[in-house]
């Protein structure tokens, strides 16, 4: 296991924008990250799928405190990060070529790519077939694929709601007066006040077992707002194997 030497017991401090951004090393990996202190009872740990980590730590708490905190859960932070790096949203090194592996519902798909004047992409056998007038226009490739994307993860996303509904609804949580999906960067999925959630279409990449647990934690927020004993004694009731679900995103 990665140890700390005594050199690194205080954290490099970066101002960005006016924020402090600390850094701590973990092996051979650096890890930034940014503390926002507030009138709260818990410090707890975030990282995103923009691979940031954020510390909400509560008023009292010393920097010092903060850093042994970020060191003991290190390990964590570096799996959750490559979890994140595997499922990024924004790929850029993506080319849309023949044979190109793309994830769905956390299974890998090669890209298959046939000329053809009628235009459409389906999911058979282990590929993504796709074709096109113009097989060599990643652009036209990439278009089609995303389309593709946007309406099989609506639907599937849609239907996981309603499956895990069913074991919410006889602990009093009502079903959302609205269900909105969007490709975010922060996060899986959030609760609103009026008792909408919003999902990230990027979930359809990972595993059914995963967007099950992602729902079913957003879904628990319609009756408890905030991350309260109640919250998990509900999740707890509903979804027993919640951690280990969640274990699979941090680790996947």
């Amino acid at each position: 296991m990665p140890r700390y030497s005594k050199a690194e017991d205080s954290p490099k401090v970066t101002f960005i924008m006016g924020i402090a951004v600390h850094t701590i090393t973990y092996g051979q990996q650096s890890i930034n990250f940014t503390v926002r202190f507030s009138h709260r009872e818990k410090l707890t740990i975030s990282v995103h799928p923009d691979l940031s980590v954020i510390v909400d730590a509560p008023d009292d708490k010393q920097i010092a405190e903060v850093v042994a905190r970020v060191k003991r859960r290190a390990g964590w932070i570096v799996r959750q990060r490559d979890f994140f790096e595997r499922f990024k949203p924004e790929q850029p090194e993506r080319r849309y070529v023949g044979g190109e592996t793309h994830i769905y519902l956390g299974r890998q798909y090669r890209l298959k790519l046939i000329e053809d004047k009628l235009e459409y992409v389906k999911l058979t056998r282990g590929y993504f077939l796709i074709q096109t007038r113009n097989p060599h226009d990643s652009t036209k490739v990439k278009s089609l694929l995303d389309k593709w994307y946007a309406d099989h993860s609506r639907r599937v996303i849609r239907t996981r709601i309603d499956r895990c509904f069913e074991s919410l609804q006889r602990y009093g949580v009502n079903y959302p007066t609205s269900i909105t999906f969007r490709r975010m960067s922060k996060r899986w999925g959030s609760c609103n006040k009026a008792g909408g959630v919003m999902l990230n279409t990027e979930l359809a990449k990972a595993s059914v077992f995963c967007i099950d647990y992602v729902i079913t934690h957003e879904m628990c927020h319609l009756k408890y707002t905030n991350h309260s004993k109640d919250f998990y004694r509900l999740l707890d009731l509903v979804m027993p194997d919640w951690k280990r679900r969640k274990s699979k995103l941090e680790i996947l």
